[in-house]
């Protein structure tokens, strides 16, 4: 009986929540009640109410599920069918619509509500039939005008094709194009070869093929894998661009199936499209070697095989898509990464290909789970290069050396394995001194490359450093300089930040680095050479004299910039490197003291920092590389859809924003200039420790900066996420710290912040730092408490039966720290004001209430004053019961005395409304003068 009383109650607390507007929280009361052991009828109306307040929430699936439960327990419920019918029209489903707005006629047939509504929906269903009809003349009178080859107005056919595109995004619009045969018509357009007419086609299909994957197989099996894949390789870039992005959109629907919200024949058919993605993935492996193909398509193909074979998480277990591609086109791929360009026959290339292979190479290899598999790969690659080494003469050499290089580039211990073949080396050394310059650069590419890998930069030091500096200072190239130049710089930079490991004799290092800075500002030279000038930088500003030096070259920096923001991509890494090196943005620890003078008694070798990394420089450093556009710079990198901006890269970019917003007063000027928004990609992709750096760079920016200008519109949502992530346990106490200051910040902007936060479950992470030992942890997480504590269903949370939280912050309301006082006590304010229900409870929570309210109201603190006041009127207000027992104590005579209380006029007006309650229950009398 106390059950269903109670269930009753809910249902009135939710019906005045409702009549005020608080629709949110009036749903949260019906769902409550729908949880106790109520009658049949009961549930029936708690299922129409939530049922209203769906429609409110704009939640029509919602509000049709709970209509539906409602007419379940009585047919002739016309409340509960007139708000199916209501959400049965948003979802755009008006035939059910119409039949359950008949059905409330019949029932109540003079009920104009009922008229109107069936009126209205009669005039929208009449109208949708009407544009349909329209719609099936549109679409035939489109591809009129686009296939008609006596049509020369050129702006009426852009129109036509425009609208068709337009079209084929809206979900009805797509399956009308589809039904009036208009895959066979686009596929005569893409059979024009004309730009114009095969873009639109290509575009309108991205509007057929997106998230429906019957009709994207349907649309491939009329189409053919092959033609598409022709497409792609076609010469005219755009052509070929659009067509990836076709591909994509069909392997996206292929692997995900329907993701839109719609009903049909989709749903009655099991389709099995792993049969169709690997035909598409055929053709792409195909076009790989194919010498027809353009520069540009082989590109988009390496780049749609990167995106969609490769699991896209180690917790998927199925890996047999990569396996059968490293079975079926691994040879194909490395047909790619071993082309020579300028060699007779070799295949169109562009500057960006050869890395586009190592990439792939590298997530085929990082996909392999097991060593057999590892050993399957190394096989083939030792196999694929021994056929070019052997048997083949200086060409095949070529193209052997030149695979190694692509493998070094990508998976390196594959790149390893292979360069410890029988006479590789050697050619690679003798080649070196080639006269050829397009031999000499294939062979001293390869030599760089495997410097890079500590396993064979000693040997190289041995035997190459000699060979290198001969070639540097007596080439008449530049070309071949800049990449010998190169080696000298990875060799030389072997010791790293250590200042006492150098390998070259005082002084060289700079002078590498200056005619590094000579070649990358000479624009006469091409923009393949000078990105060799900055991977010389990468290595060579280890050197905290040459970082010094970088940043006082306002051009060198300029132009290292503009590298960055051209369309070699391959260049970004080494731009990423070099500013994570003048930043000092790289892990480094503090050697343990006790270490250090083991170390020196052993005489074991102890690393030195240069004077030049000290906080005072890095900070200097950071300041030029601001002023002379870094950050412009970062934001174009991060906009790459390329392979270059692999995982690493991401993360070098995270660790240099970090650094350049380590300054409150600088990260104004990095959200100014694109920095905010090219932080929520970086802080949501990638590796951990990269995610991370961008996320903690992103609390900095929400802390100091006014959220919603940093991040405007829809962006400020798309924060919370990393925010969060800094929440969990594995994260510095540094960053917990500051991702609880962001998202206090986000707390207290709006309701749907708020929300947001509360979807990505972050509430018992900030409870758990509420525990936390260190003292500004624990106050950040009760100052975000405090706002979170606006929203509905955080105040519910402190209701909870068996839960501390309400206790914990009474308690924290009487620590001796004032900062944790003043945020606990205006979570009380707030709580109290908010939900009254939790006035109630505070007595219960524990003996020591009154003494920590008391104390509140007695604090020298103007600001604590007013809040243990604002809690006591609240509770004042609450229930006469808690009145009582506050006036029973000595809180009528602090009370007393503060309402008279001229200096602090705020305190005076609570503690005025408290008294003022209390006489109103007839507990006190009114004062002399009082009413």
């Amino acid at each position: 009986m106390e059950e269903a009383v109670s269930a009753g109650r809910l249902r009135e607390e939710g019906n005045a929540l409702f009549q005020a507007g608080q629709h949110r929280a009036a749903l949260a009361a019906y769902t409550r009640a729908l949880s106790l052991d109520c009658s049949g009828p009961e549930r029936a109306v708690l299922h129409r109410n939530r049922a209203a307040c769906h429609l409110k929430l704009e939640d029509y699936a919602e509000a049709e599920a709970d209509a539906s439960k409602a007419i379940e327990a009585d047919g002739r419920d016309t409340k509960a069918l007139f708000r199916r019918s209501q959400a049965l029209q948003k979802l755009g489903r008006l035939d059910q619509a119409i039949s359950d707005l008949q059905r409330c006629i019949s029932l109540e047939p003079k009920n104009k509500a009922f008229q109107e509504a069936l009126r209205a929906l009669g005039s929208s269903m009449h109208e949708k039939m009407k544009t349909m009809s329209c719609t099936d003349s549109k679409v035939e009178q489109m591809f009129q005008i686009l296939l008609d080859p006596e049509e020369k107005d050129a702006d009426k056919k852009q129109k036509a094709a425009q609208n068709l595109i337009v079209l084929a995004r809206e979900e009805a619009g797509a399956e009308k194009i589809f039904q009036s045969d208009g895959v066979r018509l686009l596929t005569r357009l893409l059979d024009t070869a004309k730009a114009d007419l095969m873009l639109a086609a290509l575009r309108t299909l991205v509007g057929l093929c997106s998230g429906h994957r019957s009709r994207t197989m349907a649309i491939l099996a009329e189409l053919g894998a092959p033609r598409l894949s022709a497409v792609l390789g076609v010469e005219h870039e755009q052509v070929s661009l659009a067509a990836c992005n076709l591909l994509h959109v069909m392997f996206d629907s292929l692997r995900e199936g329907l993701q839109k919200d719609f009903r049909g024949k989709e749903d009655a058919v099991v389709l099995d499209s792993s049969k169709d993605m690997k035909l598409l993935i055929k053709d792409l492996l195909e076009l790989l070697p194919l010498e027809g193909a353009s520069a540009h398509g082989r590109d988009n193909a390496l780049n749609l095989l990167i995106k969609v074979v490769p699991r896209k998480s180690p917790k998927e277990t199925n890996n047999s898509m990569s396996l059968w591609v490293i079975d079926q086109g691994l040879k194909k791929i490395l047909e790619v990464g071993s082309t020579v360009c300028g060699a007779p026959g070799s295949l169109p290339v562009t500057e960006n290909t050869r890395m586009s292979a190592s990439v792939l190479l590298s997530k085929l290899y990082e996909d392999l789970k097991c060593d057999a598999e590892r050993e399957n790969f190394h096989h083939l690659c030792e196999d694929y290069v021994r056929s070019w080494f052997e048997g083949h003469e200086l060409a095949g050499k070529l193209r052997a050396i030149q695979t190694v290089s692509c493998l070094l580039q990508g998976p390196s211990d594959a790149g390893n394995r292979v360069l410890e073949l029988e006479g590789i080396m050697d050619s690679v050394l003798s080649l070196c001194a080639s006269v050829c310059e397009a031999h000499q650069l294939v062979a001293v590419e390869a030599l760089i490359h495997a410097a890079d890998k500590a396993k064979r930069a000693s040997f190289i030091t041995a035997n190459g450093v000699s060979l290198l500096k001969e070639i540097y200072k007596h080439s008449e190239r530049d070309s071949i300089r800049i990449r010998a130049l190169v080696g000298l710089c990875k060799l030389g930079s072997a010791g790293g930040t250590d200042f006492s490991m150098k390998q070259f004799a005082e002084g060289s290092t700079m002078k590498l680095a200056k005619q590094c800075r000579k070649w990358l500002c000479n624009e006469a030279i091409d923009t393949g050479t000078r990105r060799w000038a900055v991977e010389g930088l990468a290595y060579l500003t280890f050197d905290a004299d040459v970082k010094e030096e970088f940043v006082e070259d306002k051009a060198a920096m300029q132009a290292m910039f503009q590298l960055a923001k051209s369309e070699d991509r391959s260049v970004l890494y080494a731009v990423a490197s070099t500013l994570v090196n003048c930043t000092n943005s790289y892990d480094h620890e503090e050697p343990d003291p006790q270490m250090l003078e083991l170390a020196k008694y052993a005489k074991q070798h102890i690393p030195e920092q240069h004077p030049k990394d000290k906080p005072d420089f890095v900070k200097r450093r950071v300041r030029k590389l601001l002023t002379a556009g870094v950050v412009s710079a970062l934001a174009c990198m991060v906009k790459s859809e390329n392979p270059a901006l692999t995982n690493s890269c991401r993360e070098l970019i995270s660790r240099v924003f970090l650094a350049l917003v380590a300054e409150a007063e600088d990260r104004g000027g990095v959200v100014a200039q694109g920095g905010g928004k090219a932080l929520i990609p970086l802080s949501l992709e990638g590796t951990e420790v990269g995610q991370t750096k961008a996320a903690q760079a992103l609390a900095k920016i929400t802390i100091t900066s006014n959220p919603e200008m940093a991040f405007p519109g829809e962006r400020i949502y798309e924060v919370v996420r990393p925010l969060v992530s800094l929440l969990h346990l594995q994260r510095t106490g540094l960053e917990n710290f500051e991702g609880l200051m962001a998202l206090t910040n986000l707390a207290g902007i709006s309701e749907r912040l708020r929300q947001k936060i509360l979807k990505e479950k972050a509430v018992p992470m900030i409870e758990g730092y509420m525990f936390e030992e260190h003292e500004l942890i624990r106050l950040a997480a009760t100052e975000c408490m405090c706002n979170m504590a606006m929203s509905k269903e955080v105040q519910e949370l402190f209701l909870a039966e068996d839960s501390d939280r309400l206790k914990l912050m009474v308690l924290y309301s009487g620590e001796e720290d004032e900062k944790l006082r003043r945020a606990a006590s205006g979570t009380l304010a707030m709580l109290t004001a908010l939900h009254p229900p939790i006035c109630k409870r505070i007595p219960q929570v524990t003996v020591h209430w009154l003494e920590i309210l008391q104390a509140l109201l007695l604090s020298p603190s103007t600001e604590l004053q007013h809040r243990g006041a604002v809690v006591v009127m609240n509770m004042m207000a609450a229930e006469r019961g808690v009145a009582e027992q506050l006036i029973a104590s000595e809180m009528l005579e602090i009370l007393s005395v503060l309402a008279k209380d001229r200096d602090k006029p705020r305190v005076a007006q609570a503690a005025q409304e408290a008294l003022a309650q209390a006489v109103s229950y007839g507990l006190i009398k009114p004062g002399p003068g009082q009413d």
